[in-house]
C-alpha cells in the first residue's frame, strides 16, 4: 500500500489532469491504460476480425474528419480516450492487437494499451448465449480483456518493483463498457424488463475487473457511466411509436431508455462507492457520460449542433439509421458537415461530440469526485 504522501500526490495529479482541458499535463502518469468497447476501440476489432468479414469502421467515410483513413475507430474522427491522451501529452494510445503484432518496434516507445473492442461486453459471452442471446460483433468480455492485461504485464514491466510503479503510475480507463450487455438483447427483441434484469450482473464484472486491477497494484481509474441510450438513432429507430408521451419535448429521446441508462449509472456509483471502501488508497473516478452529453441534446445550439438525433451518416429513415444499410456501406448517405451533427452513424458519436464530452471530463462538473473552485480534497468523497 502506499504511503499517504504518495496517496495525496497521485490524487493531485488526477485533479491537474480535470482542469487542465487539452493543455499538457507532464509528469503525473507514465502510461494509459485502456479497456471498454466501441467508444474506446482505437483498432482492436478490425485487427481481430476474420479475413472475409468486413468490419464498418475499416472503411470510409470512418475516420475521414481526422485521419483521413479508417483506423477502426467507430466515428468520423477522435474519441474521448484520444482527446485524454492528448490532454496528458501522450501518443493516441495504439490498440492491443497492433501492439502485438509491432512488439519489437513499439515496446520502447510505448506511453499506453488499449485493450476495448467494438462489440465487447461486461459480461461473460456465456451469460447472454444461457438467455439466448448473440453478440454478433465479438465474444469478448471485459474479462478477456483482462486476461490479456496480465499477460502482457511483464512485457510492460519486467520486475516487480517496476510493475509496481507502472501500475502506481498508469491511468486505466476503464471503458465505457456495458453498453453492449444491453444494445445486443434489445436488437434481439428482449423486452425492457428482460434487459434491466441483467444490470446487476454487469455493475459485478466491472467491479470485479475493477477490484482485480487494483489488487494488482492500480492506483487512479476512470470509470465511465452509459450514455443516453434514448437519444440514441438505433434505439429511436427500433422503438418508434406514435406515444408522445414516451419521448421528451425539449430533446426527442425516448424517456425509459435514458431512465433504464440512469438505473446503470445508479448501481455503478454505488458499486463505485463500496470499492472505495474497500480501497482507500485507490483513486476511483466516476465519468457522468450520461450528462456531459446530456447537455448537448439539451442546448445543441449553444455548442455549435444543427442536428442531435438524426445519424449524419446511415441508410435513411427519420433518424437516417438503418441496420441493413449500415454507415459505411453502398447505398448509406453521409451528411457535408459531421462536426455539426452528434451522432455519427446512429450508434456512435462525432468526434465533436466526443470532444465535447471530453471537455465536460477534464474541465467541467462531470465527474465525481469534483473540484472545489479548482481546489482538491485530500480524500475521495461522493459528494
Amino acid at each position: 500500500m502506499a504511503s499517504s504522501s504518495s496517496n495525496n500526490n497521485s490524487f493531485i495529479c488526477v485533479i491537474i489532469l480535470l482542469i487542465t482541458s487539452f493543455g499538457h499535463v507532464h509528469g503525473c502518469y507514465e502510461s494509459i491504460i485502456s479497456f471498454g468497447d466501441s467508444l474506446a476501440d482505437t483498432g482492436n476489432l478490425i485487427r481481430l476480425s476474420k479475413s472475409n468479414k468486413i468490419v464498418a469502421s475499416s472503411v470510409l467515410p470512418y475516420g475521414e474528419t481526422f485521419f483521413h483513413h479508417p483506423t477502426g475507430r467507430f466515428s468520423d474522427g477522435r474519441l474521448v480516450i484520444d482527446f485524454i491522451a492528448e490532454g496528458m501529452g501522450f501518443p493516441l494510445v495504439p490498440p492491443y492487437v497492433g501492439v502485438m503484432k509491432n512488439m519489437s518496434s513499439s515496446k520502447n516507445s510505448m506511453r499506453g494499451v488499449n485493450f476495448a473492442v467494438a462489440g465487447a461486453t461486461a459480461v461473460d459471452i456465456s451469460y447472454l448465449e444461457k438467455r439466448g442471446i448473440k453478440n454478433p460483433a465479438t465474444n469478448v468480455s471485459l474479462g478477456t480483456q483482462l486476461e490479456w492485461f496480465k499477460q502482457m504485464l511483464p512485457i510492460l514491466c519486467d520486475s516487480p518493483t517496476s510493475c509496481k510503479e507502472f501500475l502506481e503510475n498508469s491511468l486505466f480507463l476503464m471503458g465505457e463498457i456495458g453498453g453492449n450487455d444491453y444494445n445486443h438483447p434489445f436488437s434481439q427483441g428482449k423486452s425492457g424488463e428482460d434487459v434491466q434484469s441483467f444490470v446487476p450482473a454487469v455493475i459485478s464484472a466491472i467491479g470485479l475487473a475493477i477490484n482485480e486491477l487494483i489488487e494488482l497494484g492500480a492506483q487512479t481509474l476512470i470509470v465511465p457511466g452509459n450514455l443516453p441510450i434514448g437519444c440514441s438513432a438505433s434505439y429511436l429507430t427500433i422503438f418508434k411509436n406514435s406515444n408522445k408521451k414516451e419521448y421528451d419535448d425539449s430533446t426527442g429521446c425516448i424517456n425509459w431508455l435514458n431512465d433504464f441508462a440512469e438505473y446503470h449509472n445508479q448501481l455503478l456509483q454505488q458499486e463505485i462507492h463500496k470499492l472505495r471502501e474497500i480501497h482507500p488508497h485507490a483513486n476511483i473516478i466516476y465519468a457522468d457520460y450520461y450528462n456531459a452529453a446530456m447537455q448537448i441534446y439539451k442546448s445543441p445550439k449553444k455548442f455549435g449542433f444543427t442536428s442531435t438525433i438524426v445519424a449524419c451518416c446511415g441508410g435513411g429513415g427519420p433518424y437516417n439509421y438503418d441496420s441493413k444499410r449500415p454507415c459505411g456501406s453502398p447505398s448509406s448517405n453521409y451528411c457535408d458537415t459531421p462536426s455539426s451533427y452528434v451522432s455519427w452513424d446512429g450508434v456512435h458519436l462525432t468526434e465533436a461530440a466526443y470532444k465535447l464530452i471530453a471537455e465536460g471530463l477534464l474541465q467541467g462538473p462531470y465527474t465525481i469526485p469534483q473540484m472545489n473552485n479548482g481546489l482538491c480534497n485530500k480524500g475521495i468523497s461522493d459528494q
